[in-house]
């Protein structure tokens, strides 16, 4: 079943909303009328009440039954047109009775029946409705039964009338309640509609372009901000895509050319078999960096896709740092560095008890690998590089120091971007494609930890993350396969640029 589309829901609503208050106002104005006129009547009947005893006070005790019959009538009969009125004694006999309430065959109760406050009664006579007031009284020690009356037509008429009135009003604030529900719904409903052709406007094409805010801070300000600065984030994911394929073109560029002219240069005259030999190895160079390239492109996608995830288990980081060390002695031997262990790993590793932190072992070793060929690009002959595990209450501290070039302050928050490299040159090595730095990021981040940067020109850099300590007794992870992370980096350390 359709939904049916909000703008008619919101007309129903106010319609609904306005035509029970209007049903109501109409109840409450027709109730509070009745009151008032049930109030009227009743302070009308009252005041004969109190017009009666002030008579009988005037006329005394001494005035017998006929003349007293005689001198109301003479009061009453033409006054109140013979209205409803009859008096009585306090042993029931009569003193006063008019014509018509004679006619009604009406008794009237003892004195000292009747409620303090007196009794209402209607009867009809004929065409009319008569409301009475029956009330005790009391005049020179004497009590008295008096009951006086009033006909209701010409009330009931009025109340009749006005209840009609607002009956025939009711179809005019029904359709007035639709018609007020459709412009309220069409006011209420604007700004989205101005917001909907604002996005609609808006492509891949101009992200930048961003949804109005009005000035009152209600929902719709709110859905504005919120839309703004989700389009925002696409804007910036956008360019990230945008810059991440100019950026691989770019770097994916430069070997094929080297390829293309080495071919070309192979074939443009006859060679040696040592110089075929020669260009075939360094095409051969040129497509290991290919590949690594690729390789990293690739894993930084499918990390971000979020099919990249990493198991964790114990790992001995005493026994990681060990093996990282020894695979990159020689390459720092050869480039006259001094490569060492520090922190608690310092000193003989005879008897040194394991360091369990909870990670993916081929992921930290790439880690490691990253660091340590940083460190070995832009760190000049004669310096050193630490690789330290430092221990704390829940967690292992494992950092890389080296006696470098170091990193200016303005590109400390930068060294972690795609592609993004510092310039600096040790007179023999060249700078790599600039994915090492984000694919240690993310690798930290799998570890739910971040990468602690402290460096300055000349004073050399210090990478540093924290590790969560395993469990005691969890079974410790060998070398065994490495994760498709880590897998590229497995063979041999890289020896290509900072990256």
């Amino acid at each position: 079943m359709t939904a049916m589309p909000i703008r008619l829901r919101l007309t129903m609503w106010y319609s609904v909303m306005f035509a029970t208050a209007a049903i109501l106002l109409s109840l409450t104005s027709w109730r509070m009328l009745r009151y008032s006129i049930d109030t009227s009547v009743r302070q009308d009947l009252q005041e004969r009440v109190d017009d009666v005893r002030e008579q009988l006070r005037h006329f005394g005790p001494a005035l017998g039954p006929p003349e007293f019959q005689a001198r109301m009538d003479a009061i009453y009969k033409f006054r109140d047109d013979g209205k409803w009125l009859q008096i009585a004694g306090q042993n029931g006999e009569w003193i006063y009775r008019s014509q018509r309430m004679a006619s009604a065959s009406s008794g009237v109760s003892l004195p000292g029946q009747l409620p303090p406050g007196g009794s209402i009664s209607e009867f009809w006579q004929g065409p009319r409705h008569v409301r009475t007031l029956s009330s005790r009284i009391t005049v020179d020690g004497r009590s008295y039964s008096v009951e006086t009356g009033i006909a209701m037509n010409k009330p009931e008429a009025l109340l009749r009338g006005f209840g009609i009135g607002l009956l025939l009003l009711t179809p005019a604030v029904l359709m007035a309640a639709i018609v007020a529900g459709h412009m309220m719904s069409r006011k209420a409903l604007g700004p989205v509609a101005v917001l909907a052709n604002e996005a609609r406007r808006i492509t891949d094409r101009n992200l930048d372009a961003r949804l109005p805010v009005l000035a009152a801070r209600d929902e719709i300000s709110h859905l504005s901000e919120t839309l703004n600065s989700m389009l925002a984030r696409l804007d910036a994911g956008f360019r990230s895509a945008r810059d991440f394929t100019a950026n691989a073109s770019h770097e994916l560029r430069t070997p094929l050319a080297r390829l293309r002219a080495e071919v070309e240069i192979a074939l443009m005259s006859p060679r040696s078999a040592q110089e075929y030999r020669d260009t075939l190895e360094h095409m051969q160079e040129v497509a290991v960096d290919m590949t690594r390239l690729l390789e990293d492109l690739l894993t930084l996608a499918r990390a971000e896709a979020g099919s990249e995830m990493l198991r964790l288990a114990p790992v001995d980081l005493g026994e990681l740092i060990d093996a990282t060390i020894e695979e990159w002695r020689p390459v720092a031997e050869h480039l006259s560095l001094d490569l060492r262990r520090g922190g608690d790993l310092s000193g003989t590793a005879l008897g040194r008890p394991a360091i369990l932190v909870s990670g993916d072992r081929p992921a930290l070793l790439r880690l490691l690998r990253i660091w340590l060929d940083n460190a070995c690009k832009f760190t000049p002959a004669g310096g050193s590089i630490e690789v330290a595990a430092v221990s704390a209450a829940n967690s292992v501290f494992l950092s890389v120091q080296d006696s470098g070039i170091g990193i200016s302050a303005e590109h400390q928050e930068r060294v972690f971007e795609r592609f993004y490299r510092v310039q600096g040159d040790t007179g023999r090595r060249t700078a790599g494609s600039g994915l090492g730095l984000s694919m240690a990021a993310w690798i930290a981040e799998q570890h739910k930890t971040s990468i602690g940067l402290k460096s300055a020109p000349g004073a050399g850099s210090r990478f540093e993350i924290a590790l969560a300590r395993a469990l005691d007794g969890a079974p410790r992870s060998t070398i065994g396969q490495p994760s498709r992370v880590a897998r590229n980096e497995i063979d041999a350390p890289q020896r290509t640029g900072r990256s």
